[in-house]
């Protein structure tokens, strides 16, 4: 009696022992179910939380955060080498414009088109002593402005405060010759560390909406409150950003976003002094060098034609009577008809900021079958919808996510970053994507900049997966205003995002439209260029997809 006593223990023991090991499987495999479809449906493929100050433990493979770390890791060092530390205790052992000396290699009385001119540059202090490094921020430009033509230079730096500037003589005729210090390498050295230093050079206010209610708090890419904080997080690509969470309203209750600049700087009185506006782009080249440029009946036709996987050099081409020409393939010229035609039946999506936005403006002025779809949204921000039903044509403009600086108020719905609307597509031949982000990252430590570009790159690699046909577009930062905020926005910090962007995608199969080289060479130190400008990237566009 009491063996049998014992074995029904037992067996009830073991039943106990099943039951639970079955529970706990099911519920795991739930659990894991659910984690995975929770990815694909949060906000905005965002994931709302709270009281965390940080990023939640990724919910990837620890390999594919490595190897995007260790890339930003080796972008950064890269960088930190090439712009070394240059204090100084005075601005006159800073690079001066007026001491240093431009000449002129093997100069001729006249050139041919073709021919290659050197100069070579030496810099000195404001005392007039010889620089023993390098690292000054140069902008050399050929121009003839009665042929409404011009070139940007090649700047080779040798390190040791000379520099060779190399120009190709593309047209005939009288040529001005033009090189400017931007910024001495004490100021890029300057504006490299105090970029890298603070995020905070933006104010975010973010406008939660309940009902008939709302309220603004705080946001941005780090916030060091102590406040219960909202999480927007993109898990797999690591891009994260914050809102002070407000009472009584869920972290879903975000709907809008508008910014300010907030007055702090990361520069010392003395590194400020180099960016006034009269030592912002001071000309080297004493009394305006012009040179005479002849035919010399040289000619060359390049054959091949424009297409994507094309690497352009430097300069990759010039303007002469406002048209851009290409040095490195074989450039149509699109006429109202011809752009019809390439146009029909092709979906065209447009990535990113305001200069791109500028691209769907100017296109109904030029193919006048383009509407707008009214998608009833409202304000410049918003998403732009162009058809031609007849001809089977969309294209859309579409911002990129965060940060997106701007004073106006804008909607974050129906807002993603930049890889997650390319995973949205499926691709095929007569689709194409245009990509451009930069001018908005201009303010935030580099690694910000550097972690969007390698996950454009991924989600363009996946679309090739899907479609190898599609065509994607590459176009970099315009340069602009001269005399802007320089720790801010200016164009040194494009520069670097330049550099950056080119690495990244140099072994893609896209199509790089070089807009900082076009508007060097167009002179127009206007983020938003003019008509003309914008016809011309269009253009080269068009020469990629067609």
């Amino acid at each position: 009696m009491k063996i049998s006593v014992i074995n029904y223990k037992l067996q009830l023991a073991l039943l106990f022992i099943l039951i639970s090991w079955i529970t706990f499987t099911v519920f795991w495999n739930s659990t894991k179910l659910w984690s995975a479809l929770n990815l694909s449906i949060s906000f905005h493929y965002w994931n709302n939380s709270t009281n965390s100050l940080f990023p939640k433990t990724p919910l990837i493979p620890l390999k594919s955060l490595t190897e995007t770390e260790l890339r930003i890791k080796e972008i950064m060092e890269k960088l930190d080498q090439q712009i070394p530390p240059r204090p100084f205790d005075h601005v006159n052992t800073t690079t001066s414009a007026a001491h240093s000396t431009a000449s002129i290699l093997n100069p001729r009385d006249t050139y041919c088109r073709g021919d290659q001119l050197d100069i070579l540059l030496e810099m000195r202090d404001h005392l007039g002593h010889r620089k023993q490094y390098g690292g000054d921020f140069l902008r050399a430009r050929m121009s003839s402005p009665a042929l409404m033509a011009g070139a940007s230079g090649k700047v080779t730096d040798f390190n040791n405060g000379t520099y060779l500037i190399s120009f190709t003589l593309f047209w005939e005729g009288q040529v001005s010759l033009s090189l400017l210090l931007i910024h001495p390498s004490e100021g890029v050295s300057a504006l490299w560390r105090a970029r890298n230093q603070g995020y905070n050079k933006i104010i975010f206010r973010g406008k939660f909406v309940n009902g008939t209610s709302h309220v603004f708090t705080e946001c941005g890419l780090t916030l060091n409150s102590s406040a219960e904080l909202c999480e927007y997080l993109d898990n797999r690509d690591q891009e994260a950003f914050y809102c002070v969470k407000p009472q009584h309203m869920p972290c879903e209750a975000l709907t809008h976003m508008t910014t300010q600049n907030r007055e702090v700087s990361y520069l010392t009185d003395r590194e400020n002094s180099l960016f006034h506006r009269s030592k912002v782009g001071v000309e080297i080249m004493k009394d305006g060098k012009h040179i005479d440029v002849a035919k010399c009946n040289k000619s060359e036709k390049i054959e091949e034609k424009c297409q994507v996987g094309m690497k352009p050099p430097v300069p990759g081409g010039y303007t002469l009577r406002g048209r851009w020409i290409t040095t490195f393939c074989n450039q149509i010229q699109f006429d109202t008809i011809k752009m019809n035609d390439c146009l029909k039946g092709k979906l065209i999506y447009l990535l990113g900021d305001s200069t791109l936005r500028q691209w769907i403006y100017h296109l109904p002025k030029v193919v006048k079958t383009l509407q707008f779809f009214d998608l009833h949204e409202t304000g410049l921000f918003k998403k732009h919808l162009l058809l031609d039903a007849k001809r089977h044509t969309l294209i859309q403009w579409k911002k990129h996510s965060l940060p997106f600086l701007t004073f106006q108020l804008y909607s974050l719905i129906d807002h993603n970053y930049i890889p997650r609307e390319i995973d949205l597509l499926s691709g095929d031949k007569n689709t194409a994507v245009v990509i451009t982000f930069g001018q908005h990252f201009r303010p935030f430590p580099i690694d910000v900049f550097i972690r969007r570009a390698i996950g454009v790159r991924k989600a363009i690699e996946r679309l090739f997966l899907r479609s190898q046909t599609t065509k994607v577009i590459i176009k970099t930062e315009n340069i602009r205003e001269m005399h802007i905020e320089t720790e801010r926005y200016g164009d040194f910090h494009g520069y670097i995002q330049y550099l950056i962007m080119k690495d990244i995608f140099k072994d893609l199969n896209v199509g790089i439209i070089d807009a900082w080289d076009m508007t060097i060479a167009y002179g127009t130190n206007n983020v938003h260029p003019p008509d003309q400008v914008i016809g011309n990237q269009i253009n080269m566009f068009l020469n990629y997809i067609c």
